[in-house]
């Protein structure tokens, strides 16, 4: 499968951030079509790994359209907090997604796990997992990662998720102070990217 060139592909997502970083890593010569396009609705995610729930994603909506399909499933995963909230990330946000909700309930869980943590670095790192899949089929399913530490207090508005608290190592800027185009290139998408282009 993977020596024949994919020409048209769907992005198994409903958020808007991830389509358009995706869509800003992927080869120009690509068509690309998203679930929005379809008004299809995103799965039941019951998978234990980020690798199970991005496959899940990506067989569904192909099946669902005919076209071959990248997801992505990603999340934060902090030390501290025995790596949650992980493949919950965005359920952390409650049924609307709400990103500042999740934000405060990882301070709070911080908080309770021990006072001080402000003081301290609280390693942390964003994974990804791509998968595409042809209807029921794997094609390729990859994880990439990208390490550092939670900023004591939300920075920056850009990006989207919890990219204001995330601050990548060797950097001092949180993702939400970046420009989009600093972050694309170091991110935990980018790195995932890197290793699933040889499939497009």
């Amino acid at each position: 499968m993977s020596k024949q060139k994919i020409n048209k592909l769907l992005i198994g997502t409903n958020n808007k951030g991830k389509l358009r970083e995706i869509k800003s890593l992927l080869p120009k010569s690509i068509k690309i079509y998203s679930t929005s396009g379809f008004n299809l609705r995103s799965p039941v995610e019951n998978g234990k790994t980020f690798k199970e729930n991005s496959l899940i994603k990506s067989k569904y909506f192909s099946k669902k359209t005919g076209l071959i399909c990248l997801a992505d499933d990603s999340g934060l995963e902090i030390d501290l907090l025995d790596k949650k909230p992980g493949i919950y990330s965005a359920r952390w946000g409650g049924k609307g997604g709400d990103f500042a909700k999740a934000i405060k309930r990882v301070y709070r869980q911080l908080n309770q796990k021990d006072k001080k943590w402000r003081n301290k670095k609280i390693r942390a790192r964003f994974v990804c997992a791509l998968s595409i899949s042809s209807l029921n089929k794997k094609i390729a399913c990859v994880i990439g990662k990208v390490e550092g530490y939670i900023s004591d207090k939300p920075k920056g508005k850009n990006g989207f998720g919890y990219d204001p608290i995330f601050i990548p190592l060797k950097k001092r800027k949180t993702f939400g102070e970046m420009k989009p185009s600093q972050k694309y290139k170091i991110d935990h998408r980018y790195q995932a990217f890197k290793k699933i282009r040889k499939f497009l």
